[in-house]
Order: structure tokens, then sequence, then C-alpha cells
């Protein structure tokens, strides 16, 4: 499936980035081809540049997959386990799904680190899941077995915050994730990923001097440095200006005051999102206030639709398996499910005009949240039996 992807799209904008990166080697300057990644990523990508196009944009391929299926294991897999489902079968059609979708398969056949990069973000979802889990056994069973560094590591969540600071070393929009965790008071992850973010853009600066004060000089401030603002690929606020304006660049004040708005938005409502325990829907509604807010966002930035896509067809099922649960949030009247099947026709095609613009900006507004399950307490210790009428024992 992935060969017939990358036959589709060509790896063209990996083939670009393999060119700057040939020249770079070469002696030239990293950004002088029209390159608009990172330095850290850039020397991510360096081993592409002795590859022929069509290994590496396999290889890239293959990683891009593999961390789309554990990213779904992590996704889908609780939701599995809660209606008692086997997992695996539900994580594979979930991943079926997702190869039916444009982002997905425009971040592997035209050879973007994006599907990394979701990965990088789901695994940080995992660890706070997992340090919540970690702080709700603690009250209830104090006590706990030593186990090695790696294994604590794994049980505790104790990473929560690098795969994001990755991330966003990586891509700047990522960083909007950390304004998350600083929101919502998450300091540790927020600290861990702002220290991974320096610490990696630190170590960019130490490998390739030049070519990071040319991307935080140059490049990083032209936000058009990822395409035009009129181009029918850039699904954000900022492309739907543009084309309503029939202009090639976006009213800036407009644009400002409206990104402005939606970005307050999705936060807050990412916000209640994970005080209700949800932290999947906090996450997808942070990734879709990113995707709507950047000057730029093409199909590959729009990943945090399938999260959402998921999120609705799972509202829609916990309405039909508890119909006395009070209404979902929004969406009341419409039906999860046909928002979820509208959603992935929408998005399973090519771009048409500001249809997926719009949608994402939809599902900013109104996608629904799963309440947690009550926290677990500890059994409470059983007290002496007391006599209903105190009074001296026979001898």
């Amino acid at each position: 499936m992935s060969a017939v992807i990358l036959e589709m799209y060509g790896v063209s904008t990996l083939a670009a980035d393999r060119q700057a990166l040939i020249a770079w080697l070469s002696g030239d300057e990293l950004y002088a081809y029209g390159m608009s990644l990172p330095p850290a990523a850039a020397i991510l990508l360096l081993p592409a540049a002795a590859m022929p196009l069509a290994v590496a944009g396999g290889m890239l391929a293959l990683a891009g997959m593999a961390a789309l299926f554990l990213a779904l294991t992590a996704l889908a897999g609780p939701v599995a386990r809660r209606y008692g489902r086997a997992r695996r079968p539900v994580v594979l059609a979930t991943g079926a799904l997702a190869l039916l979708l444009e982002p997905v398969r425009a971040t592997l056949g035209l050879g973007h680190l994006d599907l990394i990069l979701f990965g990088l973000v789901v695994a940080d979802l995992v660890a706070l899941r997992r340090s919540a889990w970690a702080r709700t056994r603690a009250t209830w069973w104090p006590s706990t077995p030593r186990d090695g560094r790696l294994r604590h590591l794994w049980r505790t969540g104790s990473w929560a915050g690098a795969g994001i600071g990755i991330a966003s070393a990586m891509a700047p929009g990522t960083l909007l994730f950390i304004a998350y965790l600083a929101l919502t008071r998450q300091w540790r992850a927020a600290l861990t990923a702002l220290g991974t973010t320096a610490a990696l853009v630190a170590g960019a600066f130490v490998v390739a001097p030049g070519a990071s004060a040319a991307w935080f000089g140059t490049v990083l401030p032209g936000i058009d440095r990822d395409g035009p603002f009129d181009s029918p690929t850039n699904q954000s606020l900022a492309g739907v200006l543009a084309r309503l304006y029939d202009s090639a660049s976006t009213p800036v004040m407009v644009w400002l005051s409206f990104a402005v708005l939606l970005l307050a938005v999705g936060l807050i409502r990412a916000r209640a999102a994970h005080t209700e325990g949800d932290e999947i829907a906090a996450f997808t509604l942070v990734g879709l206030a990113g995707a709507a807010v950047a000057p730029v966002s093409t199909a590959n930035e729009l990943l945090w639709i399938l999260p959402a896509i998921l999120i609705l067809i799972d509202a829609a099922v916990r309405r039909r398996t508890n119909p006395r649960r009070p209404a979902v949030r929004r969406l009341t009247g419409l039906g999860p499910l046909s928002a979820a099947a509208a959603v992935t026709v929408v998005f399973a095609v090519p771009p048409i005009g500001n249809i997926p613009a719009i949608t994402a900006i939809l599902l900013l507004n109104a996608l629904p949240w799963r309440p947690a399950a009550p926290a677990r307490r500890r059994p409470a210790a059983l007290s002496p039996r007391v006599p209903a009428i105190p009074g001296p024992r026979a001898s």
C-alpha cells in the first residue's frame, strides 16, 4: 500500500529537501534552495542525501507507518478494551481508515516527517496517561515494588514532555502543545518539553551554526515559507481568507483577529477536556487549533483529523450503548456518527475549495469529549466491630 502511495505522490517534497541537503554537504547554503525545515529536522534527514530517492522515500514511509500504527494502538486500543473488543483488529481497521485520509496519504507520499512527529506527541499523551494512573494508584496502593530504571520510567510516564520537545525542535507549530501543558498546569511535562527543545536547538547551533542562524534570521520570520497563502492546498484560516479576498496574500489584521479567537477557543476547550479526563480530545483540539491558525497548513499538517474521527465514532457508540448518558456536548441532534462519516468523506479526497479548512474549524468548535470513569479509591480498612449496645461481656 505504501508503495502505491509513493508512486501516486512521487515523494516530491523529500526530493526537493534531498537536493538541498546534497548542496549543503557540497558547501552551499542550506536554505538557498527553498527548504523550510528547521536545522534539527534537516540534520535528521541527512542520511537521505546518501541514498537513492526511492530508498530514502521508502525508509521514511516505513518509519511513518510504524509511528502511525503505534499511535493508533495508543488512541484506539483503550476504546476497544472499553467495549470488550480485541485490540489488534480494531487497530488494524483504524489503520485502514487512516490510509483512506488525504493527510496520511500526502504525508507518506510526499515524504514529510509529520507522521513521526505525530507519533512523538502521542507518545507523550501515553506518558501523561500513565503518570495519571500512577498517581491514582498511589492513593489506594502506596507501596510499589522496586523496578529497574527503564521499567520505572515506563510505569510512571516520567518521560512525558520529551516527545513534544523533540517534535517542537523539528516543527515550530508543535510548540503550541507546550503552551497547552503550561495552561493545564502539567508543569513537569511542560518543563521537560521546553528543556528538550532547547537542548536540540542548541545542539543544532553547535553542529550547523550558519544554517541555524539563517533559519531563525530569515526563514522562520517568513510566514509564507511553506507555500503561497492562496494555494488550494493551504487549508488554514489564512488560506480561506486569501481565497475569499481573491488575493495572493491574506488580510493580516482580519486573519490575526480570527486566529486569536480560534486559538483561544481551542485552548479553552482543550483545558475543559483535560479537566474531565479526556486527554486524547484535549490533544486533538490543540492539534486542530494549530492547523487552523497557522499561516500555511497543507494536508500533512491536518493529521489530527484522524483522532477527531475516532472521538466522534466513540461518542456515537457511547450513546448507543448507554442511552441514559447525558447528551454529548455540542453536536446534539446532529449525530456524531454522521459527523464522523462526513469528515471522513471530506478528508478522503484531495482538498476541494475551503471545505477541509471549514470542516477542521467546525471540529475545533464542536468536537465532543468523553468524561473519564471515576477514579478508583483505596478500600477502607476494616474497623473492629463495635456492639450496638455496649456493655460488659459475659465471662
